[in-house]
């Protein structure tokens, strides 16, 4: 039997859907906060969600032992705690899904010999990422269980930007089975994708910090910071200066702002330059996606800030980073040797 056949690119390309739902409710997850709303990990039987009255009532007692409940949520009914318990249980419930979908397959490949050595090896690599992701999201959680209703902000920006990146190595490998033969291109051109890439994942993790500190709910104008003022006077600095770059909000929303631009700029100049090159047509409308994406998450981007961050749009912000990172994935695979 052929080995790297179309059932192995269906099953990776399967792999990056599930993933692609994952970060989507893990954001209406975060978004709604009910990231805390399981305080427990059971990895068997945490799969199944609480089917009477007497097990919603140790759950919710349960989670009226941490911080969250005792600190913002003392005012929640059972229904109310349902309401968030619901988004964790099913983030959850996909990732478990997302890990049986990987597994079973593969060993089932293996066993047929349907694999080559190369690609056992870098599925071995995803295997991995997968398992350190599910391990990042209980080490988020754990964070925000011990004296603050919050998680580390580093923590949720980890958990994200790895998912990102379970995504983005998945699809690599896929399109390796996709498109075998790859030809030789002008290297100084597929460096300039690379540093593209490099800032689009800096503004991923950047992202987190947006969404771990809520620094999305502070400073909601365009295109400046506070009104028409740059910076507001008010805004505090923290000491050591650079800690104004990783945990001050204020800071963190400014660096986003600007790595919004950069990410624009990089990509624009990636446009410009390839309309001087001869490209096949795979690759001229990989640009071209490129560009739209990029501008269209801009002004989602926009959106969500003036907007101080509502669900849908919080969501739609993350969707487009998302297919952002996709386009660049595919860009470079198909400008790559």
């Amino acid at each position: 039997m052929k080995k790297d056949n179309k059932k192995v690119i269906y099953w990776l390309l399967t792999g990056c859907v599930l993933i692609f739902i994952m970060v989507v409710v893990g954001g209406i997850t975060r978004l709604t906060d009910s990231g805390l709303s399981m305080s427990d990990y059971k990895l068997i039987t945490g799969t199944i969600p609480p089917l009477n009255d007497a097990e919603w009532q140790d759950a919710f007692a349960l989670y009226q032992q941490y911080p969250e409940f005792q600190k913002l949520h003392s005012h929640f009914t059972l229904e109310d705690f349902k309401g968030i318990y619901f988004w964790e249980w099913f983030h959850r419930l996909i990732g478990r899904v997302i890990g049986l979908v990987f597994i079973i397959p593969f060993l089932y490949f293996l066993f047929r010999k349907q694999l080559t050595k190369s690609t056992i090896k870098k599925c071995l690599v995803l295997l991995g990422l997968g398992g350190f992701q599910g391990f990042l999201g209980w080490y988020m959680v754990k964070s925000g269980l011990v004296d603050m209703p919050d998680v580390s902000h580093y923590r949720l920006a980890a958990h994200l930007t790895t998912a990102f990146l379970t995504f983005a190595a998945t699809l690599w490998v896929a399109l390796d089975l996709m498109y075998p033969n790859k030809k030789v291109i002008d290297k100084k051109f597929r460096n300039l994708i690379i540093v593209s890439y490099l800032i689009l994942i800096v503004q991923i993790i950047y992202g987190g910090f947006v969404a771990g500190l809520k620094a999305g709910l502070l400073h909601n104008h365009w295109p400046f910071m506070n009104e028409d003022k740059f910076m507001h006077h008010t805004v505090y600095i923290l000491e050591p200066f650079y800690k104004n770059l990783i945990e001050n909000p204020s800071g963190i929303q400014f660096i986003h702002r600007t790595l919004a631009y950069l990410v624009v700029a990089s990509i624009f100049i990636l446009w410009f330059k390839a309309r001087e090159m001869t490209l096949t047509n795979v690759q001229q409308k990989s640009i071209n996606a490129l560009l739209i994406l990029v501008g269209f998450q801009f002004l989602l981007g926009v959106l969500t800030i003036i907007y101080a961050v509502p669900l849908w749009l919080g969501v739609a912000h993350q969707v487009g980073a998302f297919f952002l990172l996709s386009a660049m994935t595919f860009t470079l695979h198909r400008f790559s040797k």
